[in-house]
C-alpha cells in the first residue's frame, strides 16, 4: 500500500504510531531489514540538475547542519520519520510504504547515485513512493542534506 497523503493527522503515543485511527505497536511497522541494494526506478532528473555536483564541503558545520535538517527540521516534515534516526530506512512511518523508504546505510544503493539526482528527488518527490517534495527547502538545505545522507552510507 503506498501513503503518500502526509497531510493527514499522524501521531506518536505512548510508544503507538497511530495512522488514520489505526493504532500500530511501535517498532512492528519495519522490522525486516530493507534489500541492499535497493532496486529502484525513479525518472531520471534533467541532465542539467542530474550532472550538479553539491557544491559543499563536508565539513563538520555542513554536517552538522545536514544532520539538524534530516533529524529535526526539514519541512515538511524531517527525514527520520521514513528513513530512521540512523539511515537504515526503518523510520516509524516506514512500514506503510511500498516500497520502503532507501536504506542510506547501503553504500552499494547511495554510491551510484549522482549527486544533481539525489538533490532533484529531494526537491520534487518520487512518484510511485512515499518520498514527499521538498521544494520548500533552500537549496543550500538539500545540499547539506545529502552531505549528511552520503555520510550515513559511510558508517
Amino acid at each position: 500500500m503506498n501513503y503518500r497523503i502526509f497531510k493527514l493527522r499522524i501521531g506518536v503515543s505512548l510508544g503507538f504510531v497511530v495512522i488514520l485511527g489505526w493504532s500500530i505497536p511501535h517498532g512492528v511497522l519495519a522490522e525486516e531489514p530493507p534489500q541492499c541494494p535497493q532496486p529502484r526506478f525513479t525518472q531520471k532528473a534533467p541532465d542539467n540538475i542530474y550532472n550538479l555536483k553539491n557544491p559543499f564541503e563536508a565539513t563538520p558545520e555542513n554536517l552538522k547542519k545536514g544532520k539538524m535538517l534530516y533529524q529535526v527540521r526539514a519541512k515538511p516534515m524531517p527525514c527520520k520519520h521514513c528513513h530512521g534516526v540512523k539511515g537504515d530506512g526503518r523510520g516509524a512511518m516506514a512500514g506503510g510504504f511500498d516500497p520502503p523508504p532507501r536504506d542510506f546505510t547501503c553504500t552499494k544503493t547511495i554510491k551510484g547515485v549522482p549527486d544533481g539526482q539525489l538533490f532533484w528527488i529531494i526537491e520534487n518527490g518520487s512518484p510511485g513512493t512515499g518520498m514527499l517534495s521538498f521544494k520548500g527547502l533552500k537549496d543550500e538545505h538539500i545540499w547539506q542534506i545529502l552531505l549528511y545522507v552520503r555520510q550515513l552510507a559511510k558508517e
